[in-house]
């Protein structure tokens, strides 16, 4: 099964990076009628707010060196962001339901590790089980089948139980654009696919709100993990903002639903933070999704 893995996952990639390439030669016309919806306020920076974000960028930077050098320092930032949050959780019981792609099954990480979700969950339950974590994660799921498997009896059940849900889904979506046009790849494909996913994904949360009205649900946003090799390529940034976007205002439009970014995390940094398949995070960068995931919890 190994070897089949392996074989599939070249192969993906061998179609990812020829995709790439054919959308680095397209003529500029090729793109001339798509139109990009203007960014949403929340990205809109003022000047008085300008310096707090540089002042928390240098932080950022000093923690990821922290990191770098001494492992230990994670556990010691990821558990003062936890530490607002156990008198919360201490009161009660609570239960976290992951559900989504491969990213919420960790793939790419130390299997032990567990990705995100088992980062949160030894972080959280370190010195005493204060939350039920319940990972439904499968790799290369896209939001077609992430909508069906909410049918699933044990999935649902898990749901109607929970007080959190965390979602990640729509990469495999943005992929299949890519395998499936390759060879005559443009942004016209991704938007027109970005329309259906933004339909499915307003099924996914309305079918998690029918089944349990008082959750809380968290949608993690997309990261580019073409950044590092094709940073140059402009359309490749348009394509991850533009679905992020989507998840953002769709989650701005509902109650008790949060957006969280997670594209920051891996832009212009000089750590390795993928697998060796270059596509899925390392344990390093699933504790950056960790932290992040669980600053939101906190605030």
């Amino acid at each position: 099964m190994k070897k089949v893995s392996l074989i599939i996952t070249g192969i993906a990639l061998l179609l990812i990076v020829t995709g790439i390439f054919v959308l680095m030669n397209k003529p500029a016309s090729t793109f001339d009628n798509v139109t990009i919806p203007e960014e949403d306020e929340i990205d809109e920076e003022t000047p008085e707010e300008q310096p707090q974000e540089d002042e928390e960028d240098q932080e950022q930077a000093e923690d990821n060196e922290n990191e770098e050098s001494d492992p230990r320092q994670f556990t010691t930032v990821i558990a003062e962001a936890v530490q607002s949050t156990i008198d919360f959780f201490s009161t009660r019981e609570t239960h976290v339901v992951a559900i989504g792609d491969s990213l919420t099954q960790g793939v790419g990480g130390n299997q032990e590790q567990g990705g995100y979700v088992g980062i949160l969950d030894r972080t959280i339950n370190e010195n005493e089980q204060l939350v039920t974590f319940d990972n439904f994660g499968v790799r290369g799921n896209r939001s077609g089948q992430l909508l069906d498997r909410l049918d699933n009896p044990e999935i649902e059940s898990a749901v109607a139980d929970s007080d959190i849900v965390l979602i990640t889904i729509g990469a495999n979506d943005i992929m299949q654009v890519v395998k499936e046009n390759f060879a005559n790849i443009n942004l016209g494909d991704f938007v027109e696919e970005r329309a259906r996913y933004e339909e499915r994904l307003e099924q996914i949360l309305t079918k998690i709100r029918n089944i349990n009205p008082n959750t809380e649900i968290y949608l993690v946003g997309f990261y580019n993990p073409f950044e590092q090799y094709f940073g140059d390529i402009e359309e490749l940034g348009i394509i991850v903002e533009d679905w992020n976007r989507t998840g953002r205002t769709m989650a701005g439009n509902r109650d008790n639903v949060t957006f969280i970014p997670t594209a920051d995390l891996f832009e212009g940094s000089d750590e390795v933070l993928f697998a060796e398949d270059n596509f899925h995070p390392n344990d390093l960068g699933y504790k950056r999704i960790a932290r992040r995931v669980l600053e939101y919890l906190t605030n």
